[in-house]
């Protein structure tokens, strides 16, 4: 357990403004290493998984940990990579570390720990998972990394999630092609990454341009899905229609209002603003 104040704990995370005031690590990282986040889809193709794979291997032999959910599927293979290269992996969860969530990954945990990576979560023991426990759990994903690799992704996901954040944090967020949550992060200003080498290349170069757009780009999408909001739950293809503004940037702006709690996700997949609910 690591106190704010405590030398071991992350200076990346104690720089957030709304850092956590108490850490919990099993194993260890080194957070003067260099590291990428490599997220996505739970229900991801094998062909994206094994893409995940390879991108953490290469991370992790150019001299980089690994950084992800524990997730099925893209955060998984993400790690499994990192492991294939004994290199570190660091699973941020939304439970307590002493939960292990999902069950079937309680080998993969042990592993990770076993070669020198660790578990983070923010969340104190015995903690559930519980939805509302993994945009936090995100933030400090993309708080913990130079930068975001979201592999695949649906339209309004978490990882999405994961790189709205990483862009409030100054981070450069890449995306794999093909995906409709990527392809929309893409459309918002997101770098294409294609593949390992790809991936490689632009970690050699962290000062390559990134056409991340600056948030006064934003503002006028969050006022107007912020006053499409309401008292009645609306769907993403109502918001679209009453923000007069395309699914994607709509679907990037709600993800932004969720992050700021001006925005709640509702049963069915709709929206109501925050400060309507009952």
């Amino acid at each position: 357990m690591l106190l704010r104040d405590d030398a071991a704990y992350p200076g990346r995370l104690r720089a957030l403004e709304m850092a956590p005031a108490v850490l919990y690590v099993c194993g260890c990282w080194d957070d003067q290493v260099p590291a990428v986040a490599i997220v996505g889809a739970r229900a991801a193709s094998g062909e994206r998984q094994a893409l995940a794979r390879q991108m953490a291997r290469a991370a992790v032999r150019l001299g980089h940990g690994v950084v992800s959910g524990g997730a099925i599927g893209i955060d998984a293979a993400a790690h499994r990579g990192a492991l294939d290269a004994r290199g570190p992996t660091c699973v941020v969860l939304g439970t307590g570390i002493d939960v292990v969530y999902p069950q079937r990954h309680a080998a993969l945990y042990a592993a990770i720990v076993r070669q020198g990576g660790s578990l983070i979560s923010s969340f104190p023991l015995g903690t559930p998972p519980k939805p509302w426990h993994f945009p936090a759990r995100n933030r400090l994903i993309a708080a913990l990394v130079d930068v975001v690799v979201v592999v695949e992704a649906g339209l309004l996901s978490g990882s999405r999630f994961t790189a709205e954040a990483a862009v409030r944090l100054g981070k450069p967020v890449l995306a794999v092609p093909g995906s409709p949550g990527t392809d929309a992060l893409l459309l918002s200003g997101a770098s294409s990454v294609r593949g390992a080498e790809d991936l490689v290349e632009r970690l050699r170069h962290p000062a390559m341009p990134s056409s991340d757009p600056p948030v006064e780009q934003e503002a006028p999408d969050l006022q107007k899905v912020r006053a499409a909001l309401g008292r009645v739950p609306q769907d993403l293809s109502e918001l679209s229609l009453r923000a007069g503004l395309p699914p994607a940037a709509c679907a990037a702006a709600v993800l932004n209002l969720e992050l700021l709690g001006a925005c709640l996700r509702v049963a069915g997949g709709r929206f109501i603003a925050l400060d309507h609910r009952s």
